[in-house]
């Protein structure tokens, strides 16, 4: 059903055309916004006599749930407390949920040696210790796990053969990715969270199985850290394991992620350079690396 409203405001009267009680809140705002240049978060409407101001947070809502009728005119003022309402209510929610995880989510850097995966993903394992010497240890149950069940674990998942892949994996210069995460996931019955710095999302292994926990590792598109929760109350226990239930956390992984992205703390896997370690070629991008893999069957490559 077709709503035609009038908005009064000190820029004068504007018609609002094409919306419909089944039209958002937040269309309405957007109208409002466009024909008197108010600013969203400032905007208050009153409507009726005697005027009384129209509570507008829930954007989400439809117009039928406002007492809004065809025809009537809404005025329409410029309310500049609603704006810094709106953000200490920001600074309220953010706060809860630092509150709620009882600590502040913090990147802990690893050694870039080529197994930066398996260190980060054994710290958030073991509460926030880094242990070098596990990687050989990884290496090994990913390869033994693979080579266990070749029906699984066949060249269409891995990209070569199921014996090639645990020679490459038992390399100590080969790189760990999605395909080592998968498994890892599988292993520790966990939910592992990848959250990349150049794309600004989480990529989650494992969310189909219902795992009741995750972990999280932070990507820089070369490069993995583990994520850990350093406590507000000096003397408690770091974190480094959550409930999947917790969407705090995630809240938080995205803000470093986001601080990250903004100060440019990624690698363009486009762009970065490689040298292949066994004829020494350098090479620019992920898409070079692959091309000389297939012609030359080169696969173990380092960055330079």
């Amino acid at each position: 059903m077709a709503l035609h409203l009038r908005c009064q405001s000190k820029t004068g009267q504007h018609y609002l055309t094409g919306l419909t009680l089944e039209s958002s809140v937040s269309r309405l705002k957007d109208m409002i916004n466009d024909v008197t240049k108010i600013p969203r978060d400032c905007i208050k409407v009153r409507q009726g006599y005697p005027p009384r101001v129209i509570d507008l947070t829930c954007e989400s809502n439809s117009l039928s749930s406002l007492p809004f009728r065809s025809g009537d005119t809404l005025i329409v003022e410029e309310d500049s407390s609603m704006k810094k309402r709106a953000i200490e209510q920001v600074d309220l929610q953010y706060q809860s949920q630092i509150n709620s995880s009882s600590g502040m989510l913090m990147r802990k850097v690893v050694p870039a040696d080529n197994s930066c995966l398996f260190t980060s993903i054994d710290c958030v394992m073991n509460h926030g210790v880094v242990d070098l010497s596990v990687n050989s240890q990884m290496r090994e149950l990913i390869a033994g796990i693979v080579m266990s069940d070749p029906n699984t674990y066949n060249e269409a998942f891995l990209g070569k053969s199921n014996s090639s892949y645990c020679k490459w994996i038992m390399k100590n210069d080969s790189w760990g990715g999605a395909i080592e995460i998968s498994i890892l996931s599988q292993y520790y019955n966990v939910e592992i969270d990848v959250v990349d710095t150049q794309s600004g999302r989480i990529d989650r292994f494992g969310e189909d199985k219902n795992y009741p926990n995750r972990i999280l590792v932070i990507y820089d598109g070369i490069h993995y850290d583990p994520l850990i929760m350093e406590p507000l109350i000096p003397g408690d226990d770091i974190k480094s394991m959550f409930s999947t239930n917790d969407q705090s956390v995630l809240a938080q992984a995205l803000e470093i992620a986001n601080e990250a992205k903004t100060a440019k703390q990624f690698t363009d896997v486009g762009k970065f350079t490689l040298r292949c370690l066994v004829c020494q070629k350098s090479l620019i991008g992920q898409s070079e690396a692959q091309d000389h893999a297939k012609r030359t069957g080169h696969i173990n490559f380092g960055e330079y």
